[in-house]
């Protein structure tokens, strides 16, 4: 990897991708999707805009009018800067779109080229197609090197490329058959939104790792990650597209088929903890109230003795709320965010870029001054982060502190669309808790347990081990699909007597 260049001002956080700063996971990507509305690209900018948090390196869209046929449009930074301008927009016409929100899973991290920026189109005999992919396929590299070998030419180094490769070679009549002969061929985690002229087409994987959700918007349709971009463009949520379920969305309606073979569903459960917007529904629950309910089982598994319970915002706050509900414990805005991490005349010396998290985050002093903290954040992934703001909480006069974690230890990267750090550099990979305590040198350190999370998200009985109700390979080192790839690059599973 060449080296990444140092950031042209201070708030630019970009050189912090692969520095111990950057401590948290981050979130896969964002698909988004409308068919029968004027101007569709219109309602997919703003769908984009509601799910930014799911990447922020970059986005785009691509449309098909009758007349001009598809235009598309990639740009890196965020949608706001990007596809709110009317010049922009007015070379997207036409009434169906798709889009895409992007943080680099696959391909070149933290250098992402403009070929890399999904959603990529291809043309095929019986017309153009275009494609939108969250998630990520483990067995990549082997489909890549076949294709190559067979004579495809990429244009990208992003893993999703391969199904528009394994479309253009499939034997199938028209483009939603050819797409379910691609994904056939595909391993890992995919929710897909894709787009031919006539036809908004979506897909979940058979273990339904990654989410997608169907609403209706007047006459039309929209496919997205998440309920919350239904709701910013006035939408209706209809449902959950089904793992392993395929629908093809014309003007007609919405046909549903399920291609793959049937397996027991492994939705990811850190898009409960932390991935997705609180407004957002799934499974049937306010991602809020799933994190308060986090919260309150974190409390009765954990309790100590304090005066405030304070977030490590913004992720950390309605764990948090729930915590102190559970406890009786005050809730107290101890740290209070910077929301305006835009560009600065500041130059970026070294004075400044040392400032880390202090940059992002402030103590409330006054607040804190004589008392014992109790500090609730979503995860713990380096560590990193977690030692600087203990150190500005102590900083600032506060007598002990207490973390309490949101989830349980990440000990495990992720292979399905998520950019985790190598196993080496999750803390709870080398170290038990108590070794974390003493590491970040707090009064305490507690993780909600696995089967504390699962009541949490509503199982009552909490996990089953001999078929987990949700993919939790980030802390439990079961993985529900052999990540084909990472083991051929030396990647060690978890013993199984382990």
């Amino acid at each position: 990897m060449s080296k990444i260049m140092p950031p042209a001002h201070p708030f630019d956080t970009s050189y912090l991708r692969d520095s111990d700063d950057d401590d948290k996971l981050k979130e896969e990507c964002g698909i988004f999707g409308v068919i029968g509305v004027v101007d569709a690209s219109n309602f997919v900018a703003l769908g984009l805009h509601a799910l930014q948090h799911r990447g922020q390196e970059a986005g785009g869209i691509v449309s098909h009018d009758k007349v001009q046929g598809f235009q598309s449009a990639r740009r890196f930074g965020y949608v706001r800067d990007n596809f709110t301008s009317k010049s922009v927009m007015e070379t997207l016409p036409g009434p169906i779109a798709i889009g895409h929100v992007r943080y680099s899973t696959a391909g070149s991290k933290g250098q992402t080229a403009i070929r890399d920026v999904q959603p990529f189109f291809g043309e095929f005999a019986m017309g153009g197609a275009a494609i939108a992919h969250n998630g990520n396929i483990t067995n990549a590299n082997a489909l890549r090197r076949e294709l190559i070998e067979r004579g495809s030419i990429f244009q990208s180094s992003s893993d999703s490329e391969c199904i528009i490769h394994l479309m253009a070679r499939s034997l199938q009549r028209n483009i939603p058959e050819r797409m379910e002969d691609a994904l056939r061929r595909v391993e890992g985690a995919f929710s897909v939104v894709a787009m031919t002229r006539t036809k908004l087409i979506g897909v979940r994987d058979p273990l339904g790792v990654r989410p997608l959700v169907l609403g209706k918007i007047g006459d039309g349709w929209a496919l997205s990650s998440e309920t919350c971009a239904l709701d910013i463009i006035g939408a209706e949520f209809i449902r959950e597209i089904e793992p392993g379920e395929m629908v093809v969305i014309t003007e007609k309606g919405v046909d549903s088929q399920f291609p793959f073979r049937p397996q027991k569903p492994r939705f990811c459960i850190f898009e409960h903890v932390y991935f997705s917007r609180p407004d957002s529904i799934l499974g049937g629950r306010s991602v809020y109230e799933t994190r308060e309910a986090i919260g309150r089982e974190l409390a009765k598994e954990s309790p100590v003795e304090a005066d405030l319970v304070c977030p490590v915002p913004d992720s950390g706050t309605p764990a948090a709320i729930g915590y102190s509900l559970e406890s009786g414990i005050p809730y107290a805005m101890g740290i209070i965010r910077n929301q305006y991490m835009g560009r600065t005349f500041i130059e970026p010396t070294e004075q400044i870029r040392n400032m880390g998290v202090r940059l992002k985050l402030n103590v409330n002093r006054a607040l804190i001054r004589g008392k014992r903290v109790i500090l609730v954040d979503d995860s713990v992934v380096r560590g990193t982060t977690s030692r600087k703001i203990k150190e500005m909480i102590l900083d600032a006069g506060a007598k002990e502190v207490h973390f309490r974690i949101a989830s349980p230890p990440t000990a495990w990267p992720c292979f399905y669309g998520v950019d985790t750090p190598q196993r080496e550099k999750l803390l709870a990979a080398t170290m038990s808790e108590e070794e974390m305590r003493d590491h970040l040198q707090v009064d305490s350190l507690k993780f909600i347990s696995l089967d504390g999370l699962y009541r949490a998200v509503g199982e009552a009985k909490g996990r089953n081990p001999k078929q987990p109700q949700y993919c939790d390979a980030c802390f439990s080192g079961e993985y529900p699909v052999v990540p084909s790839d990472q083991i051929e690059d030396g990647f060690e599973m978890k013993p199984a007597a382990e």
